[in-house]
């Protein structure tokens, strides 16, 4: 009997309650048992909850699933084998370590922090082709950032019966108590676009410290020593780090020293997990006050695309023309019919989703090595960076 106050997942009850009528007869070889739809009637779940439990039973052999006609019961003799709960304790999933031409089915669940035209919707695309390629499906749940609601995510998609997971973590120098239960059960599961400290799981990203270094020997070659780099918290995220470890890197390749009292590093109106509309206004104003304070810089680097905004309407407070007074030069922009906007580093999202999805559907349970992959950027030249001023401009 289905008890929807149990711990197990629904779905684990209905394999559980469907092997116990083959067992006892109730259903006999050869006998179809209750389709998806019906199963969903019976037991008032979904009918992705309803093809899991049906999954299960043809992996233990207690049926044989023929498309388009249902699901009769085997004449083989079913092979019983443990499946774990997914639930607080531990992990559950099945035909894991298959070929891409069986992952036909696989469900594949996404924890992401949020997505707009400036960052994620193209990660997202890349994921969804490649899923569609292999014949996998994609379930996509945002968590603006909030660990508790990472983790609230997460068990919600084990609940849900997905094979695997892609998570773009909600921060990056703390790690959820469900990411760890992932990696102690060898949940296969991929980090993007960061990866999380001490942690052995696999990641695709881009490779931060080389784009930052670019971009920052970009405006060394255009004159600027006085440079801001412009951020959240790094506390926050790995990549924010390896992109302050390039800036630093450019830096000492040309024998210039790093004065981290130009930068700025506590812009919060950014943040996914931020909704207050007054957050920004206190950001701009902020940059304005250090822009005051700091009238020798004559460059700015944006961590991403909102802050370059940011930037650029300071910059106008101020009185200071982009690129004649004050470069700008950012992670990311939309692409837009004024793409080149601001000079940018572009991350390849779409190959980072494909790459993302390829490697969680080729991961063998218990079995797949940590790797990381670190993808190349592209630094696009747009008009909000020149050669530096002859002058510090007057605030």
């Amino acid at each position: 009997m289905v008890n929807h106050s149990s711990s197990k997942p629904m779905y684990e009850q209905i394999f559980e309650e469907l092997r116990e009528r083959i067992e006892q007869g109730s259903y006999q070889v050869g006998e179809r048992v209750p389709s998806e739809k019906e199963l969903c009637d019976e037991f008032g779940v979904s009918r992705i909850t309803s093809k899991k439990a049906l999954e299960m039973l043809a992996a233990d052999d207690y049926i044989v699933r023929k498309p388009g006609r249902g699901s009769f019961v085997s004449d083989a003799k079913p092979q019983r084998q443990s499946h774990p709960l997914n639930h607080s304790s531990s992990i559950h999933s099945t035909h894991l370590g298959r070929s891409k031409e069986n992952n036909k089915g696989q469900l594949i669940g996404l924890v992401i922090t949020n997505f707009s035209d400036m960052y994620g919707t193209e990660l997202l695309y890349g994921l969804e082709e490649a899923s569609r390629e292999n014949g996998a499906f994609l379930v996509v749940r945002r968590s603006f950032g909030i660990a508790e609601q990472e983790e609230q995510i997460i068990r919600e998609m084990l609940e849900l019966g997905v094979d695997r997971l892609i998570i773009f973590p909600a921060q990056g120098e703390y790690f959820s108590a469900e990411i760890l239960k992932l990696v102690i059960e060898k949940f296969p599961f991929v980090m993007v676009d960061r990866y999380l400290k001490g942690i052995p799981a696999s990641s695709v990203s881009t490779d931060n410290v080389k784009a930052a270094k670019e971009g920052a020997i970009h405006l060394f070659e255009l004159g600027h020593r006085d440079i801001a780099f412009l951020t959240t918290p790094p506390v926050n995220t790995t990549a924010i780090e390896e992109r302050i470890e390039g800036i630093v890197e450019a830096h000492a390749e040309y024998g210039i020293l790093v004065n981290r009292e130009q930068w700025l590093e506590s812009f919060v109106s950014t943040m996914p997990n931020v909704f207050d509309p007054e957050a920004r206004v206190q950001d701009a104003e902020m940059l304005v006050d250090h822009l005051k304070r700091h009238p020798q810089i004559t460059a700015l680097f944006a961590a991403e695309y909102n802050i370059a905004l940011l930037a650029e309407a300071a910059a106008a407070k101020l009185g200071l023309r982009i690129p004649e007074d004050l470069s700008i030069i950012c992670f990311d922009s939309p692409k837009s019919s004024d793409s080149f906007r601001f000079t940018h580093i572009r991350q390849d999202q779409f190959e980072m989703g494909k790459q993302a999805c390829e490697m969680v559907l080729d991961m063998n349970r218990n079995e797949s090595p940590v790797n990381r992959i670190l993808l190349p950027a592209t630094l696009v030249k747009g008009r909000s960076t020149g050669p530096v001023r002859t002058s510090p401009a007057s605030s």
